[in-house]
């Protein structure tokens, strides 16, 4: 039996498994499809935003493969919040993320409804008058776009959330917004995709891209070559590293967020919700999934040092938001150590760490336990279960680069989701398809363009909330 029949016959199967979170090079390799010599695309990167680009590729008609050095979903897109937001993205964004909602949803009818999409709402509480009056200011862009969010004031809030022992100023709620559980989605989506024909190979790292007269022509991996005139990068943390041995700067770096997942008793208000101190949202065990939504921690590279002038505004913005920490450890994308060149018949750093797997904050995690028993109070003893943490690709601006690379011919780059690429990724999964294809994207893209970082462009900081 073919590897696509046998993936069809199980994927309902698996789907359906709580995957243990996250998901690391400790689980076990299901995709694992002979290396073709030649397709249409090949896709660089098994997160979400490269696994919803593969589908929609396929379904355009394009021979697809799809490159993941580690495993499907194994960074960034299994250590997500699981939020599928509409509320607070930056104005270009937000019709994208209205198309992404519609788009999950059919996503999970097509998947048996297995990947835990749930619509419970989100909720954005306001610390004092200030936040209340910056959620207010948002409020056109729902408007424009047809989101159903609102304001609620003080008392519509307490009986929102009555759990809660807050005394909030009240707050901007989305009943629409979804969330789903991410080590089950992006694998069951992947599933999803080799049943209808696309190739997959975890446990194999693309080196590089060959070209000529300025044209992709191949992808080198460590299994082989593959012939392509079209390469999809989506490589989430790991983007930056790959596109420069390519000639393509970027300027991407990396966050680490830790998140903690807790047991307790079942509160009446059932979606996520966050304010300046905590983040927080329902899991389909019945536990908590729990998050500094304004805390983030940054280990100083070479990329740092090149990026800083573009970052300047960030920081500006927010100049304690984050803690940084002079080098990261061993292998990360922008270790001191890290091969920034090499050749593509030798090893990649990419085969050197197969799984982003950074450590969480044990300080942080067990701060969040603390906040979450004072706030919730009556869901009875809050007790850790597991804690991880993921590296964030972000972007000067906070907005994602989807754009095609004038100077490469074939080389289209999908990166950059500065924390918010799980809920959008299917709507960028489809854009991308049609960009590959030539189609109309649907959308004004110039907002993600990567030259906005050497045209002179001002940066303008996104998403508004």
């Amino acid at each position: 039996m073919s590897n696509s029949k046998q993936e069809k016959r199980s994927w309902n199967a698996c789907s359906t498994a709580l995957v243990k979170f996250p998901i690391s090079d400790a689980n076990p390799i299901e995709h694992s499809a002979a290396l073709p010599e030649r397709v249409d695309v090949v896709i660089i990167g098994g997160g979400i935003i490269g696994v919803s680009a593969a589908i929609y590729l396929n379904r355009l008609g394009q021979r697809v493969v799809l490159l993941e050095k580690g495993r499907i979903a194994g960074e960034q897109s299994s250590r997500n919040w699981g939020w599928i937001r509409q509320q607070g993205r930056d104005p270009d964004e937000l019709p994208i993320m209205v198309e992404a909602s519609r788009l999950w949803r059919e996503l999970s009818a097509q998947t048996g409804d297995t990947i835990g999409l749930v619509q419970g709402g989100l909720t954005y509480m306001a610390q004092d008058d200030a936040e209340y009056e910056k959620f207010a200011a948002w409020m056109p862009h729902a408007k424009a776009n047809g989101v159903d969010s609102r304001m609620l004031n003080r008392s519509e809030l307490a009986d929102l959330i009555p759990d809660a022992k807050c005394n909030w100023a009240g707050g901007i709620y989305t009943a629409s917004d979804m969330r789903a559980e991410p080590w089950v989605a992006v694998p069951t989506l992947a599933r999803l995709a080799v049943s209808e024909g696309v190739t997959i190979l975890e446990g194999c790292a693309a080196r590089g891209v060959e070209t000529s007269a300025g044209q992709i022509t191949a992808v080198v991996s460590e299994q082989g070559t593959i012939n392509t005139p079209q390469v999809v990068v989506a490589g989430g943390a790991w983007s930056s590293l790959f596109l420069r041995n390519a000639g393509v700067n970027v300027p991407q770096l990396s966050v680490r967020a830790s998140v903690v997942a807790v047991d307790g008793a079942p509160m009446t208000y059932q979606g996520g919700g966050a304010d300046s101190k905590i983040a927080f949202r329902t899991r389909a065990d019945g536990g908590y999934s729990l998050a500094a939504g304004e805390f983030h921690e940054f280990f100083i590279g070479p990329d740092a040092f090149r990026a800083f002038g573009k970052y300047l505004t960030q920081i500006k913005h927010d100049p304690f938001g984050t803690r940084y920490f002079p080098a990261a450890p061993k292998g990360y994308p922008d270790a001191w150590g890290t091969p920034r060149r090499w050749a593509l018949d030798e090893q990649s750093p990419f085969e050197r760490m197969r799984v982003l797997n950074p450590k969480p904050n044990a300080k942080k995690c067990a701060s969040l336990v603390s906040d979450f028993a004072e706030l919730f109070p009556n869901l009875g003893p809050i007790k850790a279960k597991a804690a991880w943490a993921g590296m964030i690709d972000t972007m000067p601006d906070l907005v994602p680069v989807v754009d095609r690379v004038e100077n490469v011919g074939g080389l289209t780059i999908a990166t950059g989701m500065s924390g918010h690429g799980f809920g959008i990724g299917p709507a960028i999964g489809r854009i991308l398809a049609d960009v590959v294809t030539g189609k109309d994207a649907g959308y004004d893209l110039s907002r993600f363009r990567i030259s906005r970082f050497s045209d002179g462009s001002k940066i303008v900081l996104g998403p508004a909330i």
